[in-house]
């Protein structure tokens, strides 16, 4: 277990009456503060990107409006009733 050199005490001080005595959990929870902070970047970039992808997507032209006829037209496909047959 490893120990502060400041004046024999060990641990790390937070406040004036709490300590954390453990060092090696110390250095465990600035390990996990640190990734914390890095996913919280990551997650950040990545909700960044995807919500330009999505204008991209919402920026894709549609006509207006569409005929059934056209429709059938540009698919070729059989017309519902003949397909009922």
């Amino acid at each position: 277990m490893m120990t502060s050199a400041s004046e024999g005490k060990r641990g790390i001080q937070w406040t004036a009456r709490n300590q954390l005595d453990d060092l090696d959990f110390a250095h465990e929870m600035a390990l996990l503060s640190h990734i914390l902070e890095r996913m919280q970047v990551k997650t950040n970039s990545v909700t960044g990107v995807s919500g330009a992808v999505c204008l991209n997507i919402l920026n894709v032209c549609w006509s207006d409006a569409i005929t059934n006829s056209l429709l059938w037209e540009r698919t070729n496909h059989l017309p519902a009733e003949e397909e009922i047959r």
